[in-house]
């Protein structure tokens, strides 16, 4: 009896020092993988800022220039010192002073 009392002692021991060492070796493991996942997520977010640095930056395009008022049209600018020569607001040498400077623009 004895000797049954003795195996099932070293059985019950090297069980639990069994269970003890797969618990150990299941932590170690689990830490390895989570510093493995802290290094990928550290390269990940290292890529992304690389990327983003060279990535031109570009700045917005300035606005249009504004138009130009038009230049007012040449034929209706003679027609309205026609009438005011008709009307006699302009003498005839006023119309003509006027008609010839913006002939000549």
């Amino acid at each position: 009896m004895r000797v049954a009392a003795t195996t099932a002692v070293v059985a019950g021991t090297a069980g639990a020092v069994s269970h003890h060492q797969q618990q150990k070796y299941a932590g170690q493991e689990a830490a390895a993988q989570q510093q493995q996942d802290m290094a990928y997520q550290q390269g990940v977010a290292d890529a992304q800022a690389q990327q983003q640095q060279a990535a031109p930056q570009y700045a917005p395009p300035p606005p249009p220039p504004a138009a130009a008022p038009a230049a007012p049209d040449l034929t209706a600018q003679l027609q309205q010192l026609a009438q005011l020569h008709t009307a006699g607001v302009l003498s005839d040498e006023e119309f003509a002073q006027a008609k010839q400077k913006l002939l000549a623009g």
